[in-house]
């Protein structure tokens, strides 16, 4: 079944399906539609789960993590402010390995205060233990809510997706909607090994002292580590199910490429015909889309790259006193690689500002004419 749908509801639909037992619900702009469209469903009969509303963010993620410490599949969503102020409580979700789901639709931190689109907000959240997965349309949206709860329940981690503000969140797509007996078969009914259960008690998040602590994080690395490999093979069950999967990254038209764009999230659907018409033009461009963020995919990166005589990463974000963080991570996770072509990084689009055609253009011309980066990040697309 095909059904025209915003972002948001995507996100509710692929809950629904997920069949989610617990959702934490708090409002902000603009991820208020997931929300009230999952109130609905549990209104109606459709989704079985039990909706509770909260007084703030710190709380709905307070509220997940006891749901899933008593096993059963959870879920809440946020943007912006929001999740910022779960900061603490995303530590405490990772940290006692619950596979908790989360949307996040990304908008811009204040002050001053901004609702629209940026990615500052997840991207400030990268060292918490969360798996972090990028999506450009609607209907990826969808699938990788149903990917993101298998991936979280095998490796015992919690898992973000992030969408776009408003070029995702309220612009409606085709997306087509699977069979739920299909989701069945893909994704089981969650059996936790470990709960908080009265007639077989634990403790749970207990003190730990220095002589067991470093163990616990050196547990959490190895299975951040795995969560590659496990979203990969997730991906390619979900794609032998559905007929669509996405990849850690996706490459486009990079073959012979002498410039590799790389971009996430909606830039990458302007990017594409950036390059369509690059190309015409004789122009070697391609594009590289980062859709797994944490753990960072620096093999599959690398493997597409290093070929490349010049790379320019465009990012929707910014780390004050470094510049671009996908830039960033990027430059750290090639720094002892030979060879490696000159990383140039391009910010734009915060706010909720444009990234247009001519922006991306701007700045596949201004790589040409420079043989290095001769700034940490350009910004581009700026008023003058």
């Amino acid at each position: 079944m095909k059904k025209i749908m915003v972002g948001n509801h995507a996100v509710s639909w692929g809950v629904m399906l997920a069949r989610a037992e617990v959702i934490s619900a708090y409002p902000i702009t603009p991820q208020t539609t997931i929300v009230e469209e999952l109130s609905v469903l549990c209104a109606d009969g459709r989704l079985k789960a039990k909706f509770i509303p909260v007084e703030s963010e710190h709380s709905a993620m307070a509220c997940c993590i006891g749901a899933s410490a008593a096993g059963v599949r959870t879920f809440t969503a946020t943007s912006g402010q929001g999740l910022a102020l779960m900061h603490e409580m995303l530590h405490w979700a990772a940290g006692a390995r619950l596979p908790v789901v989360m949307a996040n639709v990304s908008r811009a931190l204040g002050s001053p205060w901004n609702i629209w689109g940026e990615q500052s907000d997840s991207l400030s959240q990268r060292d918490t233990g969360w798996l972090q997965l990028y999506c450009e349309s609607n209907q990826e949206v969808l699938d990788t809510v149903i990917q993101a709860f298998k991936i979280a329940e095998e490796i015992r981690l919690p898992v973000m997706l992030v969408l776009d503000a408003f070029f995702l969140s309220h612009t409606a797509e085709p997306v087509e909607i699977p069979e739920q007996s299909l989701v069945d078969d893909f994704l089981p009914r969650y059996q936790a090994e470990f709960r908080l259960d009265p007639k077989d008690p634990h403790s749970f998040g207990c003190l730990s002292p220095p002589e067991y602590f470093m163990e616990f994080r050196y547990k959490m690395q190895q299975s951040m580590l795995q969560g590659k490999e496990v979203s990969r093979r997730v991906d390619e069950e979900f794609g032998g199910s559905f007929g669509r999967k996405y990849g850690l990254i996706e490459a486009y038209r990079c073959e012979g490429a002498d410039l590799i764009l790389v971009t996430s999230g909606t830039i990458a659907s302007t990017a594409r015909v950036v390059v369509d018409s690059l190309r015409e033009k004789g122009r070697k461009v391609g594009i590289v889309k980062v859709r797994l963020f944490r753990p960072f995919p620096k093999e599959e990166l690398w493997e597409v790259l290093r070929d490349a005589e010049k790379v320019a990463v465009v990012d929707r974000n910014v780390s004050f006193g470094v510049g671009g963080i996908f830039a960033h991570e990027i430059r750290a996770a090639f720094c002892n690689e030979k060879a490696r072509p000159p990383i140039f990084s391009y910010i734009a689009g915060l706010g909720g500002r444009d990234v247009t055609p001519k922006v991306l253009n701007d700045m596949v011309y201004q790589t040409y004419e420079r043989p290095e980066p001769e700034e940490q990040s350009v910004w581009v697309g700026m008023r003058s």
